[in-house]
């Protein structure tokens, strides 16, 4: 963490668990391992960011590919007062055809896995090419269903956090780096 992030810190959060140059210099890295792993010859890979918690790490990812690529997004819902209900509903679908495709799944956090888990399972029942998933925080603590994750950007302790796309009751979700919340008062 660099002396400016936590001079930006709002009194409600306790720290910053990833600074913003940590999480560019970890993006660029799984961008480099994807355009590695998805072969070119399958045409454009399809990534679908989930959102909205998603949304900045799969702005910065899909800049740094090189290799041809289409973006799309999807919503879903799995929390219900602040905390992952497992029961996850599909909210807005994806406008590209999966089909013949190879799909890249990204995701902001894995946190149960219901939702990761759904997404995979019924992607998987359009027919792609494949299905492969990037998550960029992991709590490994939270884990109801065992998933593998094939580009994983840090694993966190169980703490709630907020920032680069993340938020607590739709705040704090531009902060460039991710900050641990304070529990509230009483809490």
């Amino acid at each position: 963490m660099d002396g400016r992030e936590s001079e930006r810190l709002p009194a409600d959060l306790r720290r910053v668990l990833l600074g913003e140059e940590e999480i560019r210099r970890r993006v660029e890295e799984l961008a480099a391992r994807i355009d590695a792993d998805c072969p070119e010859s399958a045409g454009p890979l399809l990534v679908v960011g989930v959102l909205k918690g998603a949304f900045i790490f799969t702005a910065d990812l899909a800049r740094r590919l090189r290799r041809r690529h289409v973006v799309d997004f999807i919503a879903v819902s799995s929390y219900e007062g602040g905390q992952t209900s497992g029961n996850v509903r599909l909210m807005m679908d994806t406008r590209q055809n999966m089909e013949g495709r190879h799909v890249l799944v990204v995701e902001d956090i894995l946190d149960s896995g219901c939702t990761l888990d759904f997404l995979v399972r019924s992607f998987r029942q359009r027919n792609p090419l494949s299905v492969r998933t990037a998550v960029l925080l992991d709590k490994p603590a939270r884990h109801v269903l065992p998933l593998k994750v094939d580009y994983l950007g840090f694993s966190i302790p169980d703490v709630w956090v907020v920032g680069y796309g993340l938020d607590y009751d739709e705040q704090y979700r531009t902060l460039p780096f991710i900050a641990e919340m304070r529990p509230p008062e009483g809490g």
